[in-house]
């Protein structure tokens, strides 16, 4: 059996990407299970080894088959699109270009099946907002690239995974967009994406809006309107489903007490907040609801220690290791 091809975009370069992709590469026993090809620049990835004092060699190639995919050689595809001494924790606009293109590449060739997944290092939107590329974050872009409108922010950490309704928008606006036939299909993405990653009946969760669930209308209508009869169309399509269950106490469950193998939460910040405080240095974010397998590290380009060699690749190591559990069970046909 083949092992998946993972393909690695750098990130924006003047944060930790590409030193943390140098920390997690020197792991030899990813190659055991995966085939790691980074998406980035060269003369970049050469620094991050020389700042991180790894004993890797670059090898840049042109076609995924071509990698040499062995310990102690990173092998690359190079876009020669950033200066060897780019500054570090700048916002510059050619890092969010180069970034841009970046994952560009690897999408195509993702939805070509030439590789098998996308594990992203992070971005930052200033930067690729400099650089002439207008999205909120990875998540849109990638929607963008293949055509999808039904896709979700999936985090997962390890006592607690979370899918959200609503993402990147203002708070203000959370209210109109928690509608029946979303949160269903953000339930269905979670149904799907749990099996995929080996779980064959998950145990979801629907987290309420408001507090104590609206308290019938008290505290706001959205709960008895929106998410209770979304909760019952999906029971009534055999999926094990619980809801809305009060906000304050769900995490709880399903971290603490293992109810609940997710939960689907309304917005950001509700999804956001337990996940980092139980797992910051190890969360993942999967995009779900695309034709192609993504994961994340759960960071951003933490500025203010680029270039030291300080960050942990620990959220990136667990980004590896779901990308190649999922490529697997997607990809039996050409594994």
């Amino acid at each position: 059996m083949k092992k998946p091809i993972l393909g690695i975009t750098m990130g924006d370069a003047a944060g930790v990407g590409p030193e943390i992709i140098v920390k997690a590469l020197a792991d030899a026993a990813l190659y055991e299970k995966a085939r790691p090809l980074v998406f980035g620049d060269a003369a970049i990835l050469k620094r991050a080894v020389e700042i991180i004092g790894a004993k890797s060699d670059i090898h840049t190639v042109e076609d995924p088959e071509k990698g040499t995919y062995q310990p102690g050689i990173i092998d690359v595809v190079d876009f020669h699109n950033l200066p060897a001494d780019l500054p570090f924790a700048k916002v510059d606009g050619r890092a969010g270009k180069a970034a841009y293109e970046y994952i560009e590449r690897a999408t195509a060739l993702a939805m070509e099946k030439k590789i098998h997944a996308i594990v992203t290092a992070p971005l930052n939107k200033e930067a690729l907002n400099a650089g002439g590329v207008h999205f909120p974050g990875h998540t849109e872009i990638l929607g963008h690239l293949t055509g999808t409108k039904d896709f979700s922010m999936m985090l997962t950490a390890p006592k607690l995974r979370v899918i959200h309704v609503t993402t990147h928008v203002a708070y203000r606006d959370v209210p109109k967009l928690v509608k029946k036939e979303r949160i269903l299909k953000v339930t269905e993405l979670a149904e799907e994406t749990l099996q995929l990653m080996g779980i064959e009946k998950p145990r979801i969760a629907v987290a309420g809006l408001n507090p104590h669930c609206g308290e019938h209308g008290l505290f706001g209508d959205e709960d008895e309107k929106e998410i209770e009869p979304a909760v019952k169309e999906a029971q009534a399509r055999g999926w094990n489903v619980t809801g809305p269950v009060p906000p304050d106490s769900v995490f709880h469950r399903a971290a603490n007490l293992n109810e609940f193998d997710i939960v689907v939460v309304m917005y950001h910040d509700q999804g956001h907040i337990p996940i980092k405080v139980l797992g910051f240095d190890s969360g993942v974010n999967v995009t779900v609801g695309l034709p192609i397998i993504r994961t994340s590290v759960d960071h951003g380009t933490a500025f203010p220690v680029a270039g030291t060699g300080k960050a942990s690749e620990a959220s990136m190591k667990e980004a590896l290791r779901l990308a190649y559990e999922m490529a697997s069970r997607k990809h039996k046909d050409i594994l």
